[in-house]
């Protein structure tokens, strides 16, 4: 393999970050949450307020965006093969899959349809747990990176009665979250204007409605990353698998920065400075590097059986 990932044998941790600034001008919009809005705090140490511009659980979602091709209702060519589960409709159209579903396996089309395989498959392969007893996450792991390796990046908790009593959970190998440092909102706002009856009922859309809005300015901008490898590791899934989990890693880091920036019509950011904190002197490598050698490690990973040799498919009823 081209890539060196030496310095990574016996790193607990890779941490990657990336300084941002705002692609145009100096102003950005942050992530807003339900009844708090922009999540803004103290800095710790210094006396200066800190802003959450995306969150952990948005950035998991962006990575995976920049795997999946939307037009071609596939991986993106250096994933193609990858294993997932696929939810078909009765009519035998497409609906979702577990790339896409916002809890992977643990969608409701795959484990609360009628059609039980992906169930079935699960206490097979797992055991007939009881609920006194230890989880196996190792096999847990093992059995989920055969049929949704990209499950096993982002982490799984399949919340049902039925398998292990709810307790069957991998926690998130890659995290990754952007803050800003001595964030200032930067208020302004508009108008929608109404070119027919400016004075028209607005509860109804129409008339003349001005607005306010908060974006912010800071003094600086870091996306970080964060790899868990010992956490990998602990999964005993042998060498090849690793290796495809950390480039598979390392291929949504990339591809996030190189084209998955524009986070909203106001958050659009360029990346101004990658550097690797932990392990010392470890070599990041291109998007283009890591494209090239991932489709051999996915032939190889089927070829061993540590792959599915298809993907699994779910029938899931609509209503009309």
């Amino acid at each position: 393999m081209a890539i060196s990932l030496e310095r990574l044998n016996a790193a607990p941790r890779l941490i990657i970050r990336a300084e941002l600034v705002p692609i145009a001008g100096r102003r950005f919009q942050p992530t807003g949450f339900p009844d708090l809005g922009a999540a803004e705090y103290d800095h710790p140490t210094e006396p200066y307020r800190m802003l959450l511009v995306e969150s952990p659980q948005s950035m998991a979602n962006r990575m995976e965006k920049v795997c999946w091709d939307e037009a071609a209702k596939d991986w993106r060519p250096p994933l193609k093969g990858l294993p997932r589960v696929d939810v078909y409709d009765q009519h035998g159209e497409l609906l979702t899959n577990s790339v896409l579903e916002a809890h992977r396996l643990n969608s409701p089309y795959i484990l609360e349809s009628k059609d039980t395989t992906v169930m079935d498959l699960l206490k097979r392969e797992l055991g007939l747990l009881g609920e006194s007893l230890p989880v196996d996450v190792s096999k847990l792991a093992r059995t989920v990176f055969k049929y949704d390796p990209n499950a096993v990046l982002h982490g799984l908790f399949l919340a049902k009665k039925e398998l292990a009593g709810g307790r069957l959970r991998l926690a998130r190998l890659l995290s990754a979250f952007i803050e800003a440092e001595d964030a200032r909102v930067a208020p302004n706002g508009g108008v929608k204007n109404d070119r027919v009856n400016p004075t028209g009922p607005t509860n109804q859309g129409f008339g003349n409605v001005p607005f306010h809005r908060d974006e912010y300015v800071a003094r600086r901008i870091d996306a970080y990353f964060v790899l868990d490898l010992a956490l990998l590791r602990s999964y005993g899934l042998g060498d090849i698998a690793e290796t495809f989990l950390i480039l598979f890693a390392l291929y949504k880091i990339q591809h996030f920065l190189d084209e998955g920036l524009r986070l909203r019509t106001a958050c659009d950011f360029d990346v101004k400075h990658v550097e690797v904190l932990r392990p010392a002197r470890f070599q990041l490598p291109t998007a283009d590097e890591i494209d090239r050698e991932l489709p051999g490690l996915i032939e190889r990973l089927r070829a061993e059986g540590l792959f599915a040799a298809e993907n699994l498919r779910v029938r899931y009823d609509v209503k009309s």
